[in-house]
């Protein structure tokens, strides 16, 4: 049996499909603008970002910068949906990856075990578009080598998506609102 929401989701990955299918035949001159007003949402989001978290001290303010290039989309509506399940995995991703720290450092079973388990509970509670997300937490929080207690490392990555995803919201907001403002896109 099919639930609403499946069929909602299939009908917006459809509906999605046409979109970019559409972008695809604009002209060479279209698609030239529309990537450098992509790449400017990119780039101002993620030197904010890096901006914002070497400001702050975090450990590693480039995973910021990463997280707003990451939830940058053509469209404000679709940057806070990304935004949203970023959030989501980095939490559970930081959560789980925490836990399975414990176990030791280096342990290959409780690393591939506890990104099963962070897929496997997003899945579980409906937010199945944040399994990946925080899979690659996780896998940043196991495996990327840092120094200090784990729970740090978690607590710094949870941060720094935070502030990538704070960052990537106004400046997409931003440049929705000049398009439709003043190039009427």
């Amino acid at each position: 049996m099919h639930e609403p929401q499946e069929d909602l989701f299939a009908y917006l990955n459809s509906l999605q499909q046409s979109a970019l299918g559409a972008l695809k035949l604009l002209p060479l001159k279209s698609r030239a603008v529309q990537g450098t007003l992509m790449a400017l949402r990119a780039v101002c989001g993620a030197g904010l970002a890096y901006g914002i978290g070497r400001a702050l001290h975090t450990e590693q303010a480039f995973w910021a910068a990463i997280t707003a290039i990451a939830v940058t989309q053509h469209d404000y509506a679709d940057t806070l949906s990304q935004s949203r399940d970023q959030f989501i995995g980095a939490i559970a991703g930081g959560v789980v990856g925490f836990a399975a720290a414990t176990l030791g450092p280096e342990n290959t079973a409780a690393y591939l075990v506890a990104v099963a388990v962070v897929i496997v509970a997003c899945w579980c509670l409906r937010v199945s578009t944040a399994a990946r997300l925080g899979a690659i937490t996780t896998t940043i929080v196991l495996l990327v080598p840092t120094s200090g207690p784990v729970w740090d490392v978690a607590l710094f990555r949870v941060a720094e998506v935070g502030i990538g995803m704070a960052c990537a919201l106004p400046v997409c907001w931003a440049f929705s609102y000049f398009e439709r403002r003043w190039l009427r896109i």
